[in-house]
């Protein structure tokens, strides 16, 4: 039951938060980027740097994942096709994607992103807060408990 974090846009607190976690729970946990990033030593932490390039992270984590596995990612594809792989995934604010929601959230993702590119919607998302490091500490240490013995 390893952790793949599509590291690229993960937030520090929940790097450190996955680092904990990992440690603590003795769980395999692949943070792979395009970019170096900085994770404490540890046996059950492993980092991965994959080129530049479209896709190129999310295209590894799929490689690598199995059945049963949690996934870590804000990407709505990436979180679509580990759906589909068999694997749980949630972001990095705790919102669990599902077979159930999975296709409404791509949907509004790509309305949302006609409507950035027709200059109707500008901006992101909220900023990180203290609450979504909360939701998303809980929510992991809830998959932890139910997987931890598999």
């Amino acid at each position: 039951m390893p952790i793949w974090v599509d590291a690229d846009a993960c937030p520090v607190p929940i790097r450190e938060i996955l680092c904990r976690a990992a440690t603590r729970w003795q769980v395999d946990t692949t943070f792979i980027a395009n970019h170096a990033i900085n994770l404490p030593p540890s046996p059950y932490i492993k980092r991965r740097q994959v080129p530049q390039g479209f896709d190129v992270a999310d295209n590894d984590i799929i490689d690598q994942m199995e059945t049963g596995d949690l996934v870590i990612t804000q990407d709505i594809p990436l979180a679509a096709e580990a759906i589909e792989k068999g694997a749980d995934v949630f972001n990095p604010r705790g919102q669990a994607f599902t077979k159930e929601n999975i296709r409404q959230r791509l949907a509004m993702r790509n309305f949302m992103e006609e409507m950035r590119n027709a200059g109707q919607v500008t901006g992101g998302p909220a900023p990180f807060s203290q609450t979504d490091r909360k939701e998303f500490a809980d929510k992991l240490d809830r998959w932890l408990q139910q997987n931890a013995s598999r």
